[in-house]
Protein backbone atom coordinates (compact mmCIF):
# COMPACT_ATOMS: atom_id res chain seq x y z
CA UNK A 1 0.00 0.00 0.00
CA UNK A 2 3.35 2.21 0.77
CA UNK A 3 4.97 1.60 -2.26
CA UNK A 4 1.68 2.43 -4.62
CA UNK A 5 0.88 6.01 -2.50
CA UNK A 6 4.45 6.51 -3.36
CA UNK A 7 4.12 6.02 -6.60
CA UNK A 8 1.36 7.92 -7.06
CA UNK A 9 2.53 10.65 -5.21
CA UNK A 10 6.01 10.98 -7.33
CA UNK A 11 3.64 11.06 -10.42
CA UNK A 12 1.58 13.57 -9.21
CA UNK A 13 4.84 15.89 -8.03
CA UNK A 14 6.56 15.10 -11.60
CA UNK A 15 2.78 16.10 -13.45
CA UNK A 16 2.97 19.62 -11.12
CA UNK A 17 6.60 20.12 -12.70
CA UNK A 18 5.62 19.10 -16.49
CA UNK A 19 2.42 21.43 -15.62
CA UNK A 20 4.56 24.26 -14.76
CA UNK A 21 7.05 23.48 -17.35
CA UNK A 22 4.57 24.21 -19.86
CA UNK A 23 3.37 27.15 -18.39
CA UNK A 24 7.56 28.30 -18.58
CA UNK A 25 7.08 27.89 -22.61
CA UNK A 26 4.02 29.27 -23.45
CA UNK A 27 4.76 32.39 -21.45
CA UNK A 28 7.91 32.47 -23.00
CA UNK A 29 6.60 32.30 -26.27
CA UNK A 30 4.03 35.08 -26.43
CA UNK A 31 6.72 36.88 -23.83
CA UNK A 32 9.40 36.89 -27.04
CA UNK A 33 6.88 37.85 -29.67
CA UNK A 34 5.03 40.60 -28.03
CA UNK A 35 7.89 42.18 -26.38
CA UNK A 36 9.00 45.60 -27.54
CA UNK A 37 12.80 45.04 -28.99
CA UNK A 38 13.25 48.69 -28.81
CA UNK A 39 13.09 48.43 -25.24
CA UNK A 40 14.77 45.58 -24.90
CA UNK A 41 18.00 46.96 -26.90
CA UNK A 42 17.58 49.99 -24.53
CA UNK A 43 17.86 48.18 -21.50
CA UNK A 44 21.02 46.03 -23.24
CA UNK A 45 22.90 49.22 -23.91
CA UNK A 46 22.39 50.37 -19.80
CA UNK A 47 24.39 47.23 -19.54
CA UNK A 48 21.67 44.98 -17.98
CA UNK A 49 22.93 40.86 -19.19
CA UNK A 50 19.88 39.32 -18.88
CA UNK A 51 18.47 42.11 -21.78
CA UNK A 52 21.48 41.25 -23.78
CA UNK A 53 20.87 37.52 -23.69
CA UNK A 54 17.18 38.20 -24.44
CA UNK A 55 18.18 40.28 -27.51
CA UNK A 56 20.82 37.82 -28.65
CA UNK A 57 18.10 34.80 -28.94
CA UNK A 58 15.57 37.49 -30.42
CA UNK A 59 17.60 38.42 -33.36
CA UNK A 60 17.79 34.13 -34.23
CA UNK A 61 14.01 33.64 -34.22
CA UNK A 62 14.15 30.94 -36.13
CA UNK A 63 15.94 28.62 -33.01
CA UNK A 64 14.63 29.78 -30.48
CA UNK A 65 10.84 29.38 -31.44
CA UNK A 66 12.38 25.70 -32.61
CA UNK A 67 13.77 25.48 -29.33
CA UNK A 68 10.28 26.54 -27.20
CA UNK A 69 8.01 24.16 -29.37
CA UNK A 70 10.64 21.16 -28.76
CA UNK A 71 10.69 21.93 -25.40
CA UNK A 72 6.54 22.54 -25.16
CA UNK A 73 5.54 19.35 -27.17
CA UNK A 74 8.12 17.19 -24.49
CA UNK A 75 7.05 18.54 -21.93
CA UNK A 76 3.42 18.16 -23.26
CA UNK A 77 3.38 14.59 -24.71
CA UNK A 78 5.19 13.14 -21.06
CA UNK A 79 2.61 15.30 -19.09
CA UNK A 80 0.06 13.33 -21.31
CA UNK A 81 1.82 9.50 -20.79
CA UNK A 82 2.27 9.99 -17.03
CA UNK A 83 -1.34 11.58 -16.42
CA UNK A 84 -2.53 8.31 -18.50
CA UNK A 85 -0.45 5.78 -15.79
CA UNK A 86 -1.69 8.10 -13.28
CA UNK A 87 -5.42 7.72 -13.57
CA UNK A 88 -5.21 4.21 -15.07
CA UNK A 89 -3.59 3.22 -11.37
CA UNK A 90 -6.48 5.32 -9.47
CA UNK A 91 -9.45 3.86 -11.49
CA UNK A 92 -7.93 0.52 -12.03
CA UNK A 93 -8.54 0.92 -15.64
CA UNK A 94 -6.76 1.83 -18.14
CA UNK A 95 -9.24 2.43 -21.53
CA UNK A 96 -11.08 4.66 -18.43
CA UNK A 97 -7.58 5.86 -17.24
CA UNK A 98 -6.92 7.28 -20.58
CA UNK A 99 -10.21 8.82 -21.00
CA UNK A 100 -9.90 11.10 -17.89
CA UNK A 101 -6.78 11.60 -18.34
CA UNK A 102 -7.12 13.18 -21.32
CA UNK A 103 -9.88 15.53 -20.11
CA UNK A 104 -8.46 16.42 -17.24
CA UNK A 105 -4.94 17.03 -18.94
CA UNK A 106 -6.43 18.80 -21.43
CA UNK A 107 -8.15 21.14 -19.44
CA UNK A 108 -5.63 21.58 -16.85
CA UNK A 109 -2.75 22.53 -19.71
CA UNK A 110 -5.50 24.91 -21.05
CA UNK A 111 -5.75 26.60 -18.16
CA UNK A 112 -2.45 26.68 -16.15
CA UNK A 113 0.30 25.55 -18.99
CA UNK A 114 -1.50 28.15 -22.04
CA UNK A 115 -3.96 30.61 -20.71
CA UNK A 116 -2.63 31.80 -17.63
CA UNK A 117 0.75 31.47 -18.07
CA UNK A 118 0.48 33.74 -21.70
CA UNK A 119 -1.51 36.55 -20.02
CA UNK A 120 1.01 37.53 -17.60
CA UNK A 121 3.57 37.26 -19.92
CA UNK A 122 1.43 39.47 -21.89
CA UNK A 123 1.41 42.15 -19.22
CA UNK A 124 5.16 42.14 -19.09
CA UNK A 125 6.78 40.90 -22.00
CA UNK A 126 10.18 42.18 -21.78
CA UNK A 127 10.42 41.11 -17.90
CA UNK A 128 9.90 37.76 -18.55
CA UNK A 129 11.71 37.58 -21.79
CA UNK A 130 14.86 38.53 -19.34
CA UNK A 131 13.84 36.19 -16.62
CA UNK A 132 13.93 33.29 -19.27
CA UNK A 133 16.63 33.95 -21.01
CA UNK A 134 19.43 32.34 -19.30
CA UNK A 135 17.28 29.04 -19.20
CA UNK A 136 16.81 29.22 -23.20
CA UNK A 137 20.04 30.24 -24.05
CA UNK A 138 20.86 26.80 -22.36
CA UNK A 139 17.97 24.89 -24.09
CA UNK A 140 19.32 25.99 -27.27
CA UNK A 141 22.65 24.67 -27.05
CA UNK A 142 20.82 21.49 -25.45
CA UNK A 143 18.31 21.52 -28.52
CA UNK A 144 20.75 22.50 -31.17
CA UNK A 145 20.91 18.72 -33.11
CA UNK A 146 17.41 18.90 -33.96
CA UNK A 147 16.92 22.76 -34.33
CA UNK A 148 19.78 22.33 -37.07
CA UNK A 149 17.00 19.66 -38.02
CA UNK A 150 14.27 22.03 -38.15
CA UNK A 151 16.42 24.75 -39.82
CA UNK A 152 17.10 21.97 -42.95
CA UNK A 153 13.48 21.49 -42.89
CA UNK A 154 12.70 24.97 -43.05
CA UNK A 155 14.94 25.16 -45.61
CA UNK A 156 12.90 22.76 -47.75
CA UNK A 157 9.64 23.87 -46.80
CA UNK A 158 10.90 27.23 -48.32
CA UNK A 159 11.90 26.26 -51.60
CA UNK A 160 8.28 25.29 -52.41
CA UNK A 161 6.42 27.67 -50.41
CA UNK A 162 8.14 31.50 -51.28
CA UNK A 163 7.64 34.55 -49.09
CA UNK A 164 6.86 37.25 -50.81
CA UNK A 165 6.04 39.72 -48.20
CA UNK A 166 8.02 42.84 -47.49
CA UNK A 167 8.89 42.58 -43.58
CA UNK A 168 10.26 46.53 -43.72
CA UNK A 169 8.80 48.81 -41.34
CA UNK A 170 6.18 51.08 -43.84
CA UNK A 171 5.75 54.62 -42.53
CA UNK A 172 1.87 53.94 -41.61
CA UNK A 173 3.20 51.03 -39.18
CA UNK A 174 5.90 53.85 -37.67
CA UNK A 175 3.03 56.28 -37.14
CA UNK A 176 1.15 53.66 -35.49
CA UNK A 177 3.73 52.52 -32.94
CA UNK A 178 3.82 56.46 -32.05
CA UNK A 179 0.36 56.72 -31.22
CA UNK A 180 0.31 53.18 -29.35
CA UNK A 181 3.79 54.78 -27.65
CA UNK A 182 1.51 57.94 -26.95
CA UNK A 183 -1.77 56.14 -25.69
CA UNK A 184 0.16 53.95 -23.34
CA UNK A 185 1.86 56.83 -21.87
CA UNK A 186 5.85 56.49 -23.03
CA UNK A 187 5.74 59.55 -24.53
CA UNK A 188 3.65 63.00 -24.47
CA UNK A 189 1.46 64.99 -26.96
CA UNK A 190 4.91 67.02 -27.74
CA UNK A 191 7.34 64.07 -28.60
CA UNK A 192 4.24 62.21 -29.74
CA UNK A 193 3.25 65.02 -32.70
CA UNK A 194 7.27 65.96 -33.08
CA UNK A 195 7.93 62.06 -34.10
CA UNK A 196 5.38 62.13 -36.52
CA UNK A 197 5.98 65.26 -38.10
CA UNK A 198 9.40 64.16 -38.74
CA UNK A 199 8.40 60.80 -40.22
CA UNK A 200 5.58 62.45 -42.82
CA UNK A 201 8.37 65.68 -43.45
CA UNK A 202 9.50 63.83 -46.21
CA UNK A 203 6.31 63.67 -48.11
CA UNK A 204 5.63 67.27 -47.55
CA UNK A 205 5.48 69.73 -50.97
CA UNK A 206 6.16 73.46 -51.04
CA UNK A 207 2.61 73.55 -52.54
CA UNK A 208 1.89 72.97 -48.87
CA UNK A 209 3.53 75.50 -47.17
CA UNK A 210 4.54 78.36 -49.31
CA UNK A 211 3.35 82.37 -48.84
CA UNK A 212 1.03 82.93 -51.48
CA UNK A 213 2.30 85.66 -53.98
CA UNK A 214 -0.97 88.10 -53.16
CA UNK A 215 0.68 88.23 -49.37
CA UNK A 216 4.24 88.39 -50.21
CA UNK A 217 6.08 91.54 -49.01
CA UNK A 218 8.69 92.92 -51.28
CA UNK A 219 10.87 96.12 -52.52
CA UNK A 220 11.37 97.32 -56.00
CA UNK A 221 14.50 97.94 -56.71
CA UNK A 222 14.25 101.59 -57.27
CA UNK A 223 12.39 102.04 -53.58
CA UNK A 224 14.03 105.03 -51.43
CA UNK A 225 15.52 104.32 -48.47
CA UNK A 226 12.81 105.24 -46.07
CA UNK A 227 10.29 102.72 -48.21
CA UNK A 228 12.56 100.23 -47.90
CA UNK A 229 13.12 100.96 -44.31
CA UNK A 230 9.62 101.29 -43.42
CA UNK A 231 9.07 97.89 -44.86
CA UNK A 232 11.41 96.28 -42.80
CA UNK A 233 10.30 97.88 -39.14
CA UNK A 234 6.79 96.07 -40.42
CA UNK A 235 9.49 93.35 -38.73
CA UNK A 236 10.64 90.82 -41.90
CA UNK A 237 14.38 90.17 -41.91
CA UNK A 238 14.42 89.39 -45.40
CA UNK A 239 12.35 90.90 -48.54
CA UNK A 240 12.38 90.06 -51.90
CA UNK A 241 13.70 92.67 -54.41
CA UNK A 242 11.47 92.93 -57.70
CA UNK A 243 12.02 94.88 -60.62
CA UNK A 244 8.79 96.56 -62.57
CA UNK A 245 6.57 93.69 -60.70
CA UNK A 246 6.40 91.18 -58.31
CA UNK A 247 6.70 88.32 -60.96
CA UNK A 248 10.06 89.52 -61.37
CA UNK A 249 12.51 88.66 -58.14
CA UNK A 250 16.21 89.45 -58.84
CA UNK A 251 17.18 89.16 -55.29
CA UNK A 252 16.83 88.73 -51.31
CA UNK A 253 17.57 91.67 -49.06
CA UNK A 254 18.89 91.46 -45.72
CA UNK A 255 17.90 93.74 -43.11
CA UNK A 256 21.84 93.64 -42.05
CA UNK A 257 22.89 94.25 -45.75
CA UNK A 258 20.25 97.16 -45.69
CA UNK A 259 21.54 98.75 -42.21
CA UNK A 260 25.44 98.83 -43.31
CA UNK A 261 24.35 99.67 -46.89
CA UNK A 262 22.53 102.75 -45.34
CA UNK A 263 26.27 103.85 -43.93
CA UNK A 264 28.41 103.04 -47.19
CA UNK A 265 25.73 104.72 -49.69
CA UNK A 266 26.10 101.72 -51.88
CA UNK A 267 22.55 100.55 -53.97
CA UNK A 268 20.51 97.64 -53.07
CA UNK A 269 21.72 95.49 -56.15
CA UNK A 270 24.94 95.79 -54.78
CA UNK A 271 24.06 93.98 -51.36
CA UNK A 272 21.23 91.64 -52.32
CA UNK A 273 21.76 88.14 -52.90
CA UNK A 274 20.43 85.96 -55.26
CA UNK A 275 17.43 83.70 -54.98
CA UNK A 276 17.07 80.12 -55.41
CA UNK A 277 13.93 79.40 -57.39
CA UNK A 278 11.89 76.22 -57.04
CA UNK A 279 8.85 74.89 -58.42
CA UNK A 280 5.64 74.15 -56.48
CA UNK A 281 6.05 70.29 -56.20
CA UNK A 282 9.38 70.13 -54.99
CA UNK A 283 9.70 68.06 -51.33
CA UNK A 284 10.93 70.76 -48.52
CA UNK A 285 13.25 67.91 -47.45
CA UNK A 286 15.15 68.56 -50.61
CA UNK A 287 14.47 72.35 -49.80
CA UNK A 288 15.81 72.16 -46.93
CA UNK A 289 19.18 70.80 -48.05
CA UNK A 290 19.20 73.08 -50.68
CA UNK A 291 19.13 76.08 -48.36
CA UNK A 292 21.46 75.04 -46.02
CA UNK A 293 24.27 74.38 -48.85
CA UNK A 294 22.95 77.84 -50.39
CA UNK A 295 23.10 79.46 -46.87
CA UNK A 296 20.12 80.88 -47.42
CA UNK A 297 16.74 81.35 -45.60
CA UNK A 298 14.23 81.85 -48.32
CA UNK A 299 13.08 80.86 -52.05
CA UNK A 300 10.70 81.55 -54.73
CA UNK A 301 8.69 79.99 -56.37
CA UNK A 302 7.46 79.92 -59.84
CA UNK A 303 4.92 78.60 -61.81
CA UNK A 304 5.28 77.11 -65.64
CA UNK A 305 5.17 80.66 -66.83
CA UNK A 306 8.25 81.53 -64.74
CA UNK A 307 5.71 83.98 -62.75
CA UNK A 308 6.20 84.27 -59.10
CA UNK A 309 3.71 81.81 -57.02
CA UNK A 310 5.00 82.73 -54.00
CA UNK A 311 7.67 82.27 -51.62
CA UNK A 312 8.86 79.84 -48.97
CA UNK A 313 11.02 80.66 -46.08
CA UNK A 314 13.18 78.34 -43.91
CA UNK A 315 11.02 79.37 -40.84
CA UNK A 316 7.54 77.97 -43.01
CA UNK A 317 9.93 74.33 -42.96
CA UNK A 318 10.94 74.24 -39.41
CA UNK A 319 7.42 74.68 -38.03
CA UNK A 320 6.31 71.12 -40.09
CA UNK A 321 8.53 69.85 -37.58
CA UNK A 322 8.05 71.38 -34.48
CA UNK A 323 4.61 73.87 -35.28
CA UNK A 324 3.95 77.53 -35.46
CA UNK A 325 7.19 80.03 -34.54
CA UNK A 326 5.99 83.34 -33.42
CA UNK A 327 8.69 85.97 -32.60
CA UNK A 328 7.30 89.44 -31.01
CA UNK A 329 6.62 91.37 -34.60
CA UNK A 330 4.44 88.63 -35.45
CA UNK A 331 0.30 88.88 -35.08
CA UNK A 332 -0.69 85.65 -33.67
CA UNK A 333 -3.79 84.67 -35.60
CA UNK A 334 -5.49 81.59 -34.86
CA UNK A 335 -7.04 79.12 -37.90
CA UNK A 336 -9.59 77.91 -35.82
CA UNK A 337 -11.81 80.05 -33.31
CA UNK A 338 -14.65 78.04 -31.87
CA UNK A 339 -18.40 79.60 -32.20
CA UNK A 340 -20.09 76.59 -30.53
CA UNK A 341 -19.38 73.14 -30.06
CA UNK A 342 -20.47 72.29 -33.92
CA UNK A 343 -19.75 76.03 -35.30
CA UNK A 344 -16.26 77.62 -36.11
CA UNK A 345 -14.43 80.83 -37.75
CA UNK A 346 -12.01 79.18 -40.27
CA UNK A 347 -9.17 81.76 -41.81
CA UNK A 348 -8.88 80.96 -45.19
CA UNK A 349 -5.14 80.27 -45.15
CA UNK A 350 -5.94 77.48 -42.57
CA UNK A 351 -4.95 73.51 -44.20
CA UNK A 352 -7.75 72.25 -45.74
CA UNK A 353 -7.19 68.36 -43.97
CA UNK A 354 -6.74 70.49 -40.74
CA UNK A 355 -10.38 71.73 -40.92
CA UNK A 356 -12.05 68.34 -42.26
CA UNK A 357 -10.16 66.65 -39.39
CA UNK A 358 -11.40 69.07 -37.22
CA UNK A 359 -15.02 68.64 -37.61
CA UNK A 360 -14.25 64.41 -37.85
CA UNK A 361 -14.60 63.72 -41.68
CA UNK A 362 -11.87 62.70 -44.20
CA UNK A 363 -11.33 64.62 -47.73
CA UNK A 364 -12.57 61.72 -50.11
CA UNK A 365 -13.31 64.11 -52.75
CA UNK A 366 -9.91 63.42 -54.54
CA UNK A 367 -9.76 66.63 -57.36
CA UNK A 368 -9.52 68.53 -54.57
CA UNK A 369 -6.12 70.14 -55.29
CA UNK A 370 -5.89 72.78 -52.99
CA UNK A 371 -3.87 72.72 -49.81
CA UNK A 372 -5.47 75.63 -48.01
CA UNK A 373 -9.27 76.10 -46.95
CA UNK A 374 -8.99 79.89 -49.53
CA UNK A 375 -8.08 77.56 -52.53
CA UNK A 376 -11.15 74.99 -51.53
CA UNK A 377 -13.61 77.39 -51.34
CA UNK A 378 -12.64 79.55 -54.83
CA UNK A 379 -12.50 76.39 -56.35
CA UNK A 380 -16.52 75.40 -55.02
CA UNK A 381 -17.46 78.51 -56.18
CA UNK A 382 -15.65 78.84 -59.53
CA UNK A 383 -14.83 82.49 -59.04
CA UNK A 384 -14.49 84.74 -56.17
CA UNK A 385 -17.53 84.83 -53.83
CA UNK A 386 -19.27 87.81 -52.27
CA UNK A 387 -19.60 88.16 -48.24
CA UNK A 388 -22.84 86.12 -47.47
CA UNK A 389 -22.05 83.60 -50.15
CA UNK A 390 -22.95 80.20 -48.96
CA UNK A 391 -22.68 76.11 -50.08
CA UNK A 392 -22.99 72.85 -48.67
CA UNK A 393 -20.12 70.43 -48.77
CA UNK A 394 -21.10 66.75 -47.41
CA UNK A 395 -21.87 67.59 -43.64
CA UNK A 396 -20.62 71.23 -43.42
CA UNK A 397 -22.44 74.58 -44.21
CA UNK A 398 -20.19 77.07 -45.56
CA UNK A 399 -20.06 80.93 -45.73
CA UNK A 400 -18.19 83.40 -46.53
CA UNK A 401 -17.43 85.81 -43.34
CA UNK A 402 -14.70 88.29 -44.83
CA UNK A 403 -12.89 88.75 -47.99
CA UNK A 404 -10.14 91.45 -49.91
CA UNK A 405 -10.92 92.53 -53.39
CA UNK A 406 -9.43 89.41 -54.43
CA UNK A 407 -9.94 86.15 -52.10
CA UNK A 408 -11.45 84.89 -49.74
CA UNK A 409 -10.34 85.69 -46.14
CA UNK A 410 -12.39 84.13 -43.51
CA UNK A 411 -15.35 81.49 -43.29
CA UNK A 412 -17.83 80.29 -40.73
CA UNK A 413 -18.08 76.61 -40.84
CA UNK A 414 -21.28 74.66 -39.27
CA UNK A 415 -21.28 71.35 -39.02
CA UNK A 416 -25.33 69.88 -39.88
CA UNK A 417 -26.57 66.81 -37.61
CA UNK A 418 -29.00 64.92 -39.83
CA UNK A 419 -31.71 64.56 -38.17
CA UNK A 420 -32.70 60.37 -36.86
CA UNK A 421 -36.12 59.38 -39.17
CA UNK A 422 -38.78 58.97 -37.06
CA UNK A 423 -40.40 56.02 -36.63
CA UNK A 424 -43.34 55.24 -38.23
CA UNK A 425 -47.10 54.86 -36.29
CA UNK A 426 -47.75 51.58 -35.59
CA UNK A 427 -51.43 51.14 -37.39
Amino acid sequence: MDDSLSRILTKVIILAILIVLSGFFSATETAFFSMNKIRIKSLAGDGKRKAKKALKLSEDMDSLLSTILIGNNIVNIATTAIATLLFAELLHDQELGATVATIVITVVVLMFGEITPKSIAKNSPEHFAMFAAPALAFLVVCFKPLNWLVAMWQKLVYKFVKNKEDHGVTEEELITMVEEAHNDGEIDKNESELIRNAIEFDDIEVEDIYTSRVDVVGVEVGDSIEEITEQFESGYSRLPVYTDSIDNIIGILNQKDFAAMKKTGQRVTDVMTDPIFVVPSMKISELLRTLQSKKSHMAVILDEFGGTVGIVTLEDILEELVGEIWDEHDTVVEPFVKIRDDKYKVQAKADLDDMFDLFGMEDEDEEIDHPTVGGWVMEEFGKIPRVGDEFDYGPLHVVVSKRDPRRVTEIIVTKMFEPEPKEEDED
